[in-house]
């Protein structure tokens, strides 16, 4: 077997697995900060993270597809493993920063959840009147 097609197959059975674990670990965690911003809807909360776990698979799988050719030349051992820790290196980066770009995105679901919720309405200052409430925009 040729030295590239053995770095293919191990690039594609690090990868894969890797992808699949930060997709797991986001779903979970996910799902249950979701749960917390949904509180009077889970089912909302259940929809959203299913979502953004399958939008997750496909962007990160279709990277690791896209990026398992290679122009390098490989000869033996050395040049596997240098050609496997660029590619895999790449993808872990990849990954992180998709991990980032979710936690944002829940970041901002949370934010946008709270600021809809209604502020209390602090007491007057003795002696003058409550304040009008203003109409909604």
């Amino acid at each position: 077997m040729q030295p590239v097609v053995v770095a293919y197959a191990l690039y594609l059975v690090v990868t894969v697995p890797l992808t699949v674990l930060v997709a797991r670990t986001l779903s979970k965690h996910g799902k249950t900060f979701l749960e917390d911003v949904f509180q009077d809807n889970r089912a909302l909360a259940q929809s959203v993270n299913q979502l953004l776990v399958v939008g997750f698979y496909l962007v990160s799988l279709g990277f690791v597809t896209l990026f398992l050719t290679s122009d390098d030349t490989v000869l033996d051992a050395r040049d596997v493993f240098e050609m496997l820790s660029v590619k895999v290196g790449t993808v872990a980066l990849v990954l992180g920063v998709m991990h980032v770009g979710n936690v944002l995105v829940f970041n901002g679901i949370r934010r946008k959840h709270l600021n809809n919720a209604t502020a209390p309405v602090p007491p007057p200052y003795p002696g003058y009147p409550a304040p009008t409430p203003h109409p909604a925009p």
